[in-house]
């Protein structure tokens, strides 16, 4: 019997859970964890319907209310004191006997939350309190985050790290000879992106004149700057590097390229004007002097047709409305506008097709090609027609086309040409096959068949005759032809 108390007396002062100290030895975060499943599993054990019953004290007066907190407390006070009696008295007994006070808090209320009378701290809160101190053991982060923060690492290893997208300080590297090794390592790592970054680095924290000198023997480097610098618009350290190598040319080109973030067109032109000047090739000088002649063009045409746009004396600009400005237009466009809307003027007025092709030497086949699209967009067959008319010395006339004439044909029918047209100018392709797969993919039927006829291709002509339709001009023409006994067929 007693070891049967006995048993059951150790069973339930025994417990599988360990309570946290601090001199223990173990990690601290597997304490914590072992802390917090030994408070979750009391929940299992609580009786969950402790929370629907009112409490009361041994006297009968509910727990938390006035008078209740006053007896506790003197109870506790006079419990104590006799406590500390009854030990002095017994002087060598082994320990003092606690005198147990009888309360009605519940494990459920003070794990599971806020109980309802008022009185009662839940356990979140008292964690909460300020003035409590918290003894839990602080989680740290893993050392190998602070590893990316450290001010040890070399070159080598800062352009590595680089490479793979780490944060990395370049603060440390403070005298010249570190920047440099710097440098070089990203030069030899062939990244882009981390070479651009060490020359930020660099061009922050160097003198212009020291970074110019050392970049100038390292082209790779010397080429990325320089390439930064024109992406991101920094136009003077640009032009201040320029000026160190000695590049002339580039200098000039540099300047010349600032003309386009100028928007008022008087002041395009004197810039331009001033540009002429500059250290350019003899190529790149002409260029420059054909631009500023061109923007002095289009100012005076365009003040000119908006004038006459505005006052309705042009029937062309009232059949055709312009739908934008020719200011800072390219050469091309001037000519097509020139062609469209000028293309009868003498030779003498600044806005002639014939003048602009003069002045800035424009080619024979790109001023024909830009003069027929003009011209038949505005189907004015006729000015087509005397495009490619010539006359030799005798007076005979001729068709002739420095674009070839199956260009012709795909230009006309871009623009909606009907069928006469386009087949008189099928007619001029000189390759057979090109004109039969031209003039059978724009049903110019007479074409096909008196090519056919040339051919003495019977077996074709009379399988083009299932094509046309029954009854029409081009199915007796067919018939004729296939009739006709003077003709020798091949097959």
């Amino acid at each position: 019997m007693s070891r049967a108390r006995a048993d059951e007396e150790e069973y339930w002062h025994s417990s599988k859970f360990r309570a946290f100290t601090f001199d223990d030895e173990d990690d601290e975060l597997s304490q914590l964890k072992e802390s917090k499943q030994a408070v979750n599993s009391l929940r299992d054990i609580v009786d969950d319907d402790d929370d629907d019953l009112e409490r009361v004290s041994w006297s009968g007066e509910p727990v938390g209310s006035i008078s209740w907190s006053i007896k506790e407390t003197v109870s506790s006070s006079a419990s104590s004191l006799e406590g500390r009696d009854s030990s002095l008295q017994k002087g060598s007994s082994s320990y003092a006997a606690f005198p147990k006070q009888v309360s009605s808090y519940s494990l459920s209320s003070l794990f599971r939350g806020r109980n309802k009378l008022p009185s009662f701290q839940s356990l979140s809160d008292a964690l909460s309190d300020t003035g409590v101190k918290n003894y839990a053991p602080e989680l740290r982060r893993p050392k190998a985050e602070y590893k990316d923060y450290s001010n040890d690492w070399s070159p080598k290893d800062t352009v590595r790290r680089m490479q793979r997208g780490k944060v990395c300080s370049l603060e440390r590297f403070r005298s010249l000879q570190d920047k440099l090794v710097l440098l070089d390592e990203a030069v030899a790592g062939h990244d882009g992106n981390v070479i651009t970054a060490v020359l930020i680095f660099l061009k922050r924290t160097l003198r212009r004149e020291i970074l110019f000198r050392e970049l100038e023997v390292r082209q790779v480097a010397l080429c990325h700057l320089i390439h930064f610098l024109k992406e991101t618009g920094e136009q003077k350290l640009l032009l201040d590097l320029l000026r160190f190598l000695d590049r002339t040319e580039e200098v000039a080109l540099s300047q010349y390229r600032e003309h386009l973030n100028i928007q008022d067109v008087e002041k395009r032109r004197e810039f331009l004007k001033g540009c002429i000047g500059l250290p350019f090739s003899a190529e790149d000088t002409s260029h420059i002097q054909d631009h500023y002649t061109l923007l002095e063009r289009q100012i005076i045409i365009e003040a000119n047709d908006r004038h006459l746009e505005m006052s309705g004396q042009s029937e062309i600009f009232r059949k055709y409305p312009r739908k934008a400005s020719i200011l800072n237009m390219p050469l091309v466009t001037t000519l097509f506008y020139s062609c469209f809307y000028h293309y009868t003027e003498a030779e003498g007025t600044f806005s002639s097709p014939t003048n602009l092709k003069k002045t800035f030497k424009i080619p024979d086949k790109q001023y024909v090609l830009t003069a027929l699209a003009a011209r038949a967009k505005l189907r004015a067959w006729g000015d087509v027609d005397a495009l490619f008319t010539t006359k030799n010395w005798l007076g005979y006339t001729k068709k002739k086309a420095p674009i070839g004439f199956h260009r012709v044909v795909e230009i006309l029918q871009r623009n909606n040409a009907p069928v006469q047209v386009l087949q008189e100018y099928v007619c001029l392709v000189e390759d057979v096959e090109t004109r039969l797969s031209l003039a059978t993919k724009y049903k110019c039927h007479d074409v096909v068949i008196e090519t056919y006829k040339d051919l003495k291709d019977r077996i074709q002509l009379t399988a083009y005759k299932c094509k046309v339709e029954r009854g029409s001009a081009e199915e007796e023409k067919i018939n004729s032809i296939l009739n006709n006994m003077q003709i020798r067929w091949k097959n």
